[in-house]
């Protein structure tokens, strides 16, 4: 049986290719560079919240087996993702 986290965290990561490969199938059938710029353009949003509620979901399962230091280290780990993705 699976666990419950882990299959919520794998649902996720294949509803997020599931709208990568629809969003490809979308480009190719615009055939239009702006239109398919506007595509991808979107998926940027995507990407970084599935990252988000995958991650979540994680912490959640294992907060009861980490320690309040631990935790402190994977927050600041993910800070400086998001720091280094979004910063101009």
């Amino acid at each position: 049986m699976l666990n419950k986290i882990v299959l919520s965290m794998a649902s996720l990561r294949i509803t997020s290719g599931m709208i990568e490969i629809c969003a490809a199938l979308l480009m190719l059938r615009l055939n239009q560079i702006d239109k398919a710029l506007l595509v991808n353009s979107s998926l940027a949003l995507v990407g970084p919240l599935i990252l988000i509620a995958t991650t979540t979901i994680g912490l959640v399962g294992l907060s009861d087996k980490l320690s309040f230091g631990k935790l402190a280290w994977i927050a600041a780990g993910i800070a400086c993702l998001f720091i280094g993705i979004l910063k101009k």
